[in-house]
């Protein structure tokens, strides 16, 4: 019996680590990517397939549609604060390009119409080319 009862606290423990995203690149500096056009174009050529992938940018892509579709529930807490930090930088100074990954990621609009709430509800002003995606959808 406490063999059965270790087997099935392993199981759960598997499962359960399955349910996170990995943490491994969690210490990213994501402010050093944001302020490099250089970095920033990499991993922007990456998630777009127009480039080569670093490991954490292949993660990343890996794991992007899930995290849309699942409001990011797998992901650490220091991954939501990245996820807000970049989507804050892509609205504020990059929305040619936060057209183009909505393109692939979000071509019929599913994702800015699910978040839109949440992110007026935390204070944030919607830019008039994301409403016009919006009402374009």
């Amino acid at each position: 019996m406490k063999y059965f009862v270790f087997a099935l606290l392993a199981l759960v423990a598997v499962v359960a680590a399955d349910e996170q995203y990995t943490t491994k690149y969690d210490n990213i500096d994501l402010e050093e990517i944001l302020k490099s056009d250089r970095l920033f174009k990499n991993y922007y050529n990456c998630l777009l397939d127009k480039g080569k992938c670093t490991p954490d940018g292949r993660e990343l892509k890996r794991v992007l549609p899930d995290a849309l579709k699942t409001e990011c529930s797998k992901c650490s807490e220091r991954q939501k604060q990245g996820v807000e930090r970049v989507l804050k930088f892509l609205i504020d100074n990059k929305q040619v390009e936060w057209k183009d990954l909505s393109a692939k990621y979000d071509p019929e609009g599913i994702y800015v119409k699910k978040y839109e709430a949440e992110a007026r509800a935390r204070g944030y002003e919607i830019p008039d080319f994301i409403k016009a995606q919006l009402e374009k959808n």
